[in-house]
């Protein structure tokens, strides 16, 4: 099962966008509705959030599986995330903006919640550049003070998600609660990792 997980992964994560391109070019009678351009834009950032909280929940599931190999599923979902999340990005830049500098800009520093998704897109570029073992080499413990900046992306993530929303607010909220509970467990495992080094040092 191990050696076959990666490989159903990466397709699992293909295959929204293969959905949405099938959509798009209105293969087998499908459409993206009345509002195409936001209905793509909408998608993809949705899958961009969904699969940076998969992303996240990897540690914790390796740790209390005590499945360690599970780790080396994070670069994948982190790269697919980022990808999902650059084509949102550039639906909204090309599609719906025209690549209009001026308005774009404008859009970000008028709309809080265009502030908050461009922030976390700026955010998970350098994380996507330094994702190879290369880069990790270089770096080296800077590259994980790097890497920590998943997680003010991800908040600002569902944040822009919540502020996007117009009435239904559910989804967000369920992706706000799973991101606390990824968060308040790293906050924990870290609290104890002290304590216990404290003791050693006490004794």
């Amino acid at each position: 099962m191990r050696h076959y997980l990666k490989p159903a992964l990466f397709v699992l994560c293909a295959l929204p966008l293969a959905w949405l391109l099938l959509r798009a070019f209105g293969i087998g009678g499908l459409g993206l509705g009345a509002n195409p351009i936001d209905e793509l834009q909408d998608r993809l950032g949705e899958w961009a959030l969904r699969i940076l909280l998969a992303t996240l929940c990897v540690t914790p599931l390796a740790v209390t599986l005590r499945k360690p190999w599970l780790m080396g599923l994070r670069r994948m979902l982190g790269l697919y995330a980022f990808a999902y999340l650059l084509l949102h990005f550039l639906t909204w830049f090309v599609l719906d903006q025209w690549a209009n500098v001026t308005d774009i800009g404008m859009d970000i520093v008028k709309r809080p919640y265009i502030t908050v998704g461009f922030a976390a897109f700026l955010m998970l570029v350098p994380l996507a550049a330094t994702s190879t073992r290369g880069w990790m080499r270089r770096l080296g413990a800077r590259w994980h003070s790097l890497h920590r900046l998943v997680y003010p992306a991800a908040i600002l993530g569902c944040v822009h998600f919540w502020w996007q929303v117009k009435a239904d607010w559910r989804e967000p909220a369920v992706y706000a609660a799973l991101l606390s509970i990824l968060l308040g467990w790293r906050v924990l495992r870290s609290r104890r990792r002290r304590m216990t080094v404290a003791a050693a040092h006490a004794s």
